[in-house]
C-alpha cells in the first residue's frame, strides 16, 4: 500500500487520543469516572447508553490492576454459598449469564470437579452445590452430577487418586477479564464516551465553600505526553479499587481520613496445559488453612490459584509472597500425582482485590471480609464504590448510577439496558478459552484483524503481527507491556515467551504511534513473572 495511506492508518488512535485528550479538557461532563477497572469502565458503559455525557481516565492502562489478574472465573461463589450469603449468589449467578450472552467469545461455561475423598464429602458437596443449581433458576448453565472414581482419573490424569472416590461436578463460567474489559470500554466509547488511559487524576477540582465546597471535576496529567489539564463534570465517581483511599484523601480536609479498604491477594501460577485435561477445572473449596484452590483450563495453558492473602502494601504490579508460593507447592502436591517444581510455572503473578472493612478495627481476616459491594457519597458529592467482584460489575454500575440519582447528583434517565446489550465483538465462534488463544477471541471483529499489515507474519504461535497493529489502532495501546499483558495474555501466560517477543512488539508499536513503547520496561516487569525471580538458584 502507499507509505502516506498506512501512515495516516497507523496513526488513527494517536489522533484519536489527542482529540480525546482536547474533548476531556474543553467540554464539561454529566459523570467523570475515575478508574478504568471493570467497575469504572462498566459504569461508563452504562451511563452513556443512557444518554449522559461521560468521561473517564484511568492511571495507567484499562484493566492493568485487579481487572486483568483474575482466576478468569465467572462464577456465583461456591465459598459465598458456604458461608450462607445467598443474596450475593443469587445476583453473581444471574450477571454470569448476563456476560456471557452479552460477550460469547470471552465468557463461557466451564465443568468443575470437586474431587471428594469419603461419602460424607461427597453428600456435603452434592447439597450445596444442588442449592446452587436451584439459586440460578432460568440461569443454570448445567445440573450437578456425580463421577465414580474411574470417571474422575479419566477426566483429570494427573490427580492423585489413593484416597480418591470420585468428584462432585457442577458448572460455572471463565472469561478472559482484560480482553472483556476493553470490550467494555470500546462499547462505551462506540455511544459516546470519552476515555483516556495513561492519564492520572493529581488532585480534585472543589468549589469554594465549607469543607472544600462539592467536587466538580480532576486535575489530570497525560504521561505520555506531560500536559496537565481540567476537567469538569457535575458528578465525579472515584472507582479506583484498591487506590479509593487515595482519591477520598484529596479532598480538602480529607488527608487523615479512615482507610476504608483493605486490599488482599492471591497469586497463581501457570502451568502447561497438559496438568489438566482442557474440559475440566478443579476446585478444593477447603485447603489445609481454609482458602480455596483453583486449578484452570485457561488459553492452552493451566491457571493453579489461590487468594486471600491479607497485604499491607499496594503496587500496581504486586509480587507472590515466598509463603504463598509455599503454600500453593505444597497445596498441588497434594492435588496431584507429580511434584510442582518452579521451572514448571511458565509465568508467576498476582493481584489485589478491594475488600471493604466496614469494622474500623483493620483486623479481620480477608475471607471474611464482605465481597459485596459498597457505594458512599461524601459531603463534597463524590461518590465512590468499591468491592464486589468481576463478575458482579454490571450490577454494580447500575447500582451506582442509581445512587447518584437518589442523590440528584445526576438528571434522571431511562432505565437500564445493560442485561441485553451485546458488546464490541459478540460472537459465538464455536471454540473455547481453554483452547489456545487466537483469532477467536476477537470475535466478528476477526476480519477486521486479518486485513491489517501482518495478519500472515505471527510473532508467536498466537500473537500476529496484525494483532499488535489492531491492539494500537483499536484498542489504545502505546507501550510493549499494553499488549503482552492484557490485549494479548502472553505474559500472564508465558513469561519468557512474552520477553523474546517484545522487541517485535516494540517495533510495531513505534511504527504505529510514534511514540517510546517502553521496551525496556517491560522486560523488567517480565522478569518478575518468571520463576527464576523468586526462585534464583534454578
Amino acid at each position: 500500500r502507499p507509505f502516506g495511506k498506512r501512515l495516516s492508518d497507523a496513526f488513527h488512535m494517536i489522533d484519536a487520543r489527542d482529540r480525546a485528550r482536547a474533548a476531556l479538557a474543553q467540554e464539561h461532563f454529566d459523570l467523570l469516572v475515575l478508574g478504568g477497572g471493570a467497575t469504572g469502565l462498566s459504569i461508563a458503559h452504562d451511563a452513556s447508553d443512557r444518554g449522559l455525557k461521560v468521561a473517564l481516565v484511568e492511571a495507567r492502562d484499562f484493566a492493568q490492576g485487579t481487572s486483568s489478574r483474575a482466576t478468569k472465573l465467572l462464577h456465583g461463589g461456591v465459598r459465598y454459598l458456604a458461608q450462607g450469603n445467598i443474596a450475593l449468589v443469587r445476583e453473581a449467578l444471574h450477571e454470569r449469564t448476563v456476560l456471557m450472552r452479552n460477550a460469547p467469545h470471552l465468557a463461557q461455561p466451564l465443568p468443575f470437579l470437586i474431587p471428594v475423598d469419603s461419602q460424607a464429602h461427597r453428600l456435603f458437596y452434592g447439597a450445596g452445590l444442588r442449592l446452587y443449581d436451584l439459586l440460578a433458576g432460568k440461569d443454570s448453565l448445567g445440573a450437578t452430577h456425580w463421577m465414580d472414581a474411574a470417571q474422575t482419573r479419566q477426566a483429570s490424569p494427573h490427580l492423585r487418586s489413593s484416597q480418591l472416590k470420585g468428584a462432585v461436578v457442577y458448572t460455572d463460567g471463565q472469561f478472559d477479564d482484560a480482553r472483556l474489559a476493553l470490550a467494555i470500554a470500546r462499547t462505551a466509547a462506540l455511544q459516546g464516551a470519552v476515555l483516556l488511559n495513561h492519564a492520572e487524576v493529581t488532585r480534585l477540582i472543589q468549589t469554594p465553600g465549607a469543607s472544600g465546597g462539592r467536587v466538580q471535576g480532576a486535575q489530570v496529567r497525560d504521561a505520555i505526553t506531560g500536559e496537565s489539564f481540567a476537567i469538569q463534570a457535575r458528578c465525579v465517581v472515584n472507582a479506583t479499587g484498591v487506590w479509593v483511599d487515595d482519591i477520598l484523601r484529596m479532598q480538602a480536609g480529607r488527608a487523615d481520613a479512615r482507610l476504608r479498604v483493605r486490599p488482599s491477594q492471591g497469586i497463581h501460577a501457570v502451568l502447561a496445559g497438559d496438568w489438566l485435561d482442557g474440559r475440566h477445572a478443579l476446585l478444593v473449596p477447603r485447603t489445609r488453612d481454609g482458602r480455596v484452590l483453583f486449578a484452570v483450563p485457561w488459553l492452552g495453558h493451566t491457571i493453579l490459584g489461590t487468594t486471600d492473602t491479607p497485604v499491607q502494601a499496594r503496587s500496581f504490579e504486586p509480587q507472590a509472597q515466598e509463603a504463598e508460593l509455599a503454600f500453593l507447592i505444597e497445596e498441588a502436591a497434594v492435588l496431584f500425582n507429580r511434584p510442582l517444581r518452579p521451572q514448571d510455572m511458565l509465568s508467576l503473578w498476582a493481584g489485589l482485590r478491594p475488600l471493604v472493612d466496614s469494622s474500623g478495627s483493620g483486623q479481620r481476616a480477608t475471607r471474611k471480609i464482605s465481597r459485596e459491594h459498597s457505594i458512599w457519597v461524601d459531603d463534597s458529592g463524590l461518590v465512590t464504590i468499591t468491592g464486589g467482584k468481576w463478575t458482579t460489575c454490571r450490577a454494580m454500575a447500575e447500582d451506582l448510577l442509581q445512587a447518584c440519582q437518589d442523590t440528584e447528583l445526576l438528571p434522571a434517565t431511562g432505565p437500564c439496558r445493560t442485561t441485553e446489550l451485546p458488546l464490541v465483538g459478540a460472537l459465538a465462534t464455536g471454540q473455547t478459552l481453554a483452547q489456545s488463544a487466537g483469532l477467536h477471541l476477537y470475535g466478528s471483529e476477526a476480519e477486521r484483524v486479518i486485513q491489517l499489515p501482518g495478519a500472515s507474519h505471527w510473532i508467536t504461535e498466537q500473537l500476529s503481527e496484525a494483532m499488535v497493529r489492531f491492539a494500537a489502532r483499536q484498542e489504545w495501546a502505546l507501550h510493549v507491556d499494553d499488549v503482552l499483558a492484557r490485549r494479548s495474555r502472553l505474559l500472564f501466560l508465558d513469561a519468557q515467551a512474552a520477553m523474546r517477543a517484545a522487541p517485535a512488539v516494540a517495533r510495531i508499536l513505534f511504527e504505529e504511534t510514534g511514540h517510546d513503547p517502553d521496551l525496556a520496561g517491560f522486560m523488567k516487569t517480565a522478569s518478575q513473572y518468571h520463576h527464576q525471580h523468586y526462585f534464583p538458584e534454578e
